[in-house]
């Protein structure tokens, strides 16, 4: 899918009318099966950005357009199928506990079915070889028919993960996905995710703390108080660069040192670097 950006300025989904945009307008050009990592400290405007982009934030200024479409001149129907081939998936993924986990990866196809096949898929899952290979992507083919309420923190991140391999989405936007994975399964999880954006086509967006597994994407963009700092090449994204994205936010500076072959010259590291 490709995406343009123009002036666009867009509120925190919690914010109140009126209040100050998150994001400030940003100016952008995506090109179908790009990928892209957002990084920037907390308060950056990332999470807003995703936001905006899946049609769930209407823009307080600027404009948008998907596929030279702009959402916000469709109809309520036209926008509803657009959506559909948006995948959103948050920090957090909205799984209910007592839900099976196959029920949940197999919701993510809910846009492309009918009422009556969503309403029998609860009983009579349908697709299931489907399923179970997108959660082997992601070493949880074993938990299929579990109830999600007996999963870790970082399995059920990784199945809001796996439910991108089913949806029929052209866009991925992926807020934080290795926020609660252990560090042994975060390379795991990051090629899967983009190995299977790549297989089918699909753009995919992501947001990241961990600015080492950022710069291997293609594209880094970084953002500040909502504010546009660079848009690079990931061997351009320098420790200088990203010293002054994160001054004041050191300790946000997640992961391991960048290779040498990121370094300008006479640059130097930031002050301090923290891992968690």
């Amino acid at each position: 899918m490709q995406i343009f950006i123009e002036s666009l300025a867009a509120r925190h989904p919690a914010a109140a009318a009126g209040s100050t945009p998150a994001l400030k307008p940003l100016t952008l050009t995506i090109q179908p099966g790009e990928q892209i990592a957002v990084i920037g400290p907390s308060g950056a405007g990332k999470t807003t950005l995703l936001h905006a982009l899946a049609c769930a934030l209407k823009p307080a200024a600027g404009g948008l357009w998907l596929d030279g479409v702009d959402p916000w001149s469709l109809s309520v129907a036209q926008l509803q199928k657009l959506r559909g081939r948006l995948f959103l998936a948050p920090q957090t993924p909205p799984l209910p506990p007592r839900q099976r986990v196959i029920i949940s990866v197999l919701a993510a196809r809910l846009p492309q079915q009918s009422l009556l096949a969503s309403l029998r898929s609860l009983f009579y899952p349908t697709h299931i070889a489907e399923a179970e290979a997108a959660l082997g992507r992601f070493d949880l083919a074993g938990k299929l028919w579990d109830r999600v309420d007996r999963l870790s923190g970082g399995e059920r991140q990784r199945v809001g993960l796996a439910r991108a391999l089913v949806s029929s989405a052209r866009l991925w936007l992926v807020d934080e996905p290795l926020s609660s994975l252990d560090p042994s399964r975060v390379e795991l999880a990051i090629d899967a995710l983009t190995q299977s954006a790549r297989d089918c086509g699909a753009t995919l967006i992501t947001t990241l703390h961990q600015v080492d597994v950022a710069t291997r994407f293609p594209r880094v963009v970084g953002l500040r108080d909502g504010e546009l700092q660079f848009d690079l090449p990931s061997r351009e994204v320098t420790r200088e660069r990203l010293a002054a994205l994160y001054a004041q936010h050191e300790h946000e500076l997640l992961g391991a040192p960048l290779p040498p072959g990121n370094d300008a010259p006479g640059s130097k590291q930031p002050a301090a670097v923290y891992c968690r």
